[in-house]
């Protein structure tokens, strides 16, 4: 979802690769989906403490240039300048640190407290040779995980998984964990390869997201050089594997991953992030295509299908279908690269969905909550009393983090039967809907029959491509992507 956004070039070092363009841009294609229709949620979510909103009154910018406050009693102080192109942050529970990944430069810990700093610890290569770095992520026994991708003769990738033991001198040990086998790539910007990791409460297991390798399920043959390849094994996929590896190769072939017991769940576009709430259950957000489909929240769960490509939030991909009329097609914008290369056309030999699938989350917003018709008006679904599942399309949901702390405020942590969460988004690079994120979300998640449904209510805005968080207490810290980045602190009372 990253294809059609700018993206900044390092402005003392080197450009970011193509490759992190493509993470970045996949993460961030967003489609939104027609609640008018058949197959929109039935249920919303119902009543639940609502954040106390500052919009009314009128929002605050109080440091100029920086994120703009919707909510009273916020606190906002710039922590450090971050230089552009870093991609996450995480908080080590053991010793309290909180680091940053910065793909181009290195690994560095975050000094919060006045004066703030960012100290280097690890090079990029120290981590990984030969392979750009994607994800990172800490165990609750504070060991570092990270998540590279390395081009293999050029039309192939694999994934490396490492894991970091940092000393009493300071220094890391790093151990190879898991590499895949290499596996196609289209090389376009739908090739997602892998970013989001998390480590399961436990300490048993290593979540792995891996991105599509296509926009919307089409052939992407890389100029011939894999005819009609479209999703391969290693690709649209959750993976769990043991922390205990070393030395792990993941085959590319469905049934052997099947086999192995290595997937976790399928159908899913790109879930940049993986989180687990205090509940023990696991949450992603993920990221719709070329087209105005939803993006959305899913609760994974073991052996589900959550829909791609045939599915985008709770609505069928068209090409699918034999009679599939580009030009009556109201979702695409030009402005869009699967779009704009012709990827949307009937194609007689677009696999068949397996089935069933599993909803995403539907959101009843009242923020991030637009979509687009079948006959291409654009609509609210909060001003329709309609649930959508889950995202205004493009909206690049990131930086999921859910909130438990006591010394937050009780209407933004839930109750006995409410989970309070916030969710960042990258914001819109294209299309024509006027919710175009780079903000912080509230959400009120509440378990409905088998899924959860939700409330998201907007907190502030104006971040320069917000792409994670990590919430310590009350401080909620956000790490911004484009220019002029920095990370933010919002300090709630």
């Amino acid at each position: 979802m990253f294809s059609n956004r700018p993206f900044v070039k390092n402005r003392t070092l080197a450009p970011l690769s193509a490759l992190l363009a493509y993470l970045l841009a996949a993460a961030l294609l967003l489609g939104c989906g027609d609640v008018s229709q058949a197959g929109k949620p039935t249920v919303g979510p119902t009543a639940a403490a609502k954040p106390t909103s500052a919009s009314a009154a009128g929002a605050e910018q109080p440091i100029p240039g920086g994120p703009t406050l919707h909510r009273t009693g916020i606190t906002l102080r710039k922590v450090v300048n971050v230089e552009g192109g870093a991609i996450r942050l995480a908080r080590n529970p053991v010793s309290g640190d909180l680091y940053l990944l910065h793909p181009g430069i290195g690994l560095f810990t975050v000094k919060i407290s006045a004066p703030s700093a960012l100290t280097k610890v690890a090079s990029s290569n120290e981590i990984v040779t030969g392979a750009q770095l994607s994800g990172m992520n800490i165990g609750p026994d504070g060991t570092l995980y990270t998540v590279a991708n390395r081009t293999v003769n050029r039309n192939q990738t694999q994934a490396v998984v490492t894991k970091g033991v940092r000393a009493a001198d300071g220094k890391f040990t790093w151990t190879v964990v898991a590499t895949t086998e290499p596996y196609p790539l289209s090389n376009t910007p739908f090739d997602h390869m892998f970013n989001g990791l998390v480590i399961s409460p436990d300490n048993k297991w290593i979540y792995l997201n891996s991105g599509s390798r296509t926009d919307h399920g089409e052939v992407e043959d890389n100029k011939g050089a894999f005819p009609n390849a479209r999703e391969v094994g290693l690709t649209a996929k959750i993976f769990r594997i043991p922390v205990s590896s070393v030395g792990l190769t993941l085959p590319n072939d469905d049934a052997k991953l099947t086999e192995q017991g290595f997937i976790f769940a399928r159908g899913t576009r790109n879930a940049y992030d993986l989180v687990f709430a205090a509940n023990g259950e696991l949450f992603g957000v993920d990221n719709g295509p070329d087209a105005d489909f939803p993006d959305e929240l899913n609760w994974l769960r073991e052996g589900k299908h959550y829909g791609f490509p045939w599915r985008f939030g709770t609505f069928d991909n068209p090409q699918q279908f034999p009679d599939y009329d580009v030009t009556k097609d109201k979702r695409l914008s030009q402005d869009f690269t699967a779009v704009k290369t012709g990827t949307y056309k009937n194609d007689p030999s677009y696999p068949k969905a397996p089935g069933p699938f599993t909803d995403p989350i539907a959101n009843s917003g009242p923020d991030g909550v637009q979509y687009r018709a079948n006959d291409g008006t654009a609509h609210d679904a909060a001003t329709e009393k309609m649930p959508l599942s889950s995202f205004t399309p493009h909206r690049s949901p990131l930086g999921l983090v859910f909130i438990t702390d006591p010394k937050m405020p009780a209407d933004l942590r839930g109750d006995a039967t409410t989970m309070g969460a916030f969710v960042l988004s990258w914001g819109a690079a294209g299309g024509t809907l006027t919710d175009k994120g780079q903000d912080l979300l509230h959400l009120a998640l509440k378990k409905n029959g088998e899924n959860y449904q939700m409330v998201s209510t907007r907190i502030a805005s104006t971040f320069h491509n917000p792409i994670s968080s990590v919430l310590i207490g009350n401080q909620l810290y956000v790490l911004e992507f484009g220019k002029d980045s920095a990370i933010w602190e919002l300090t709630f009372q």
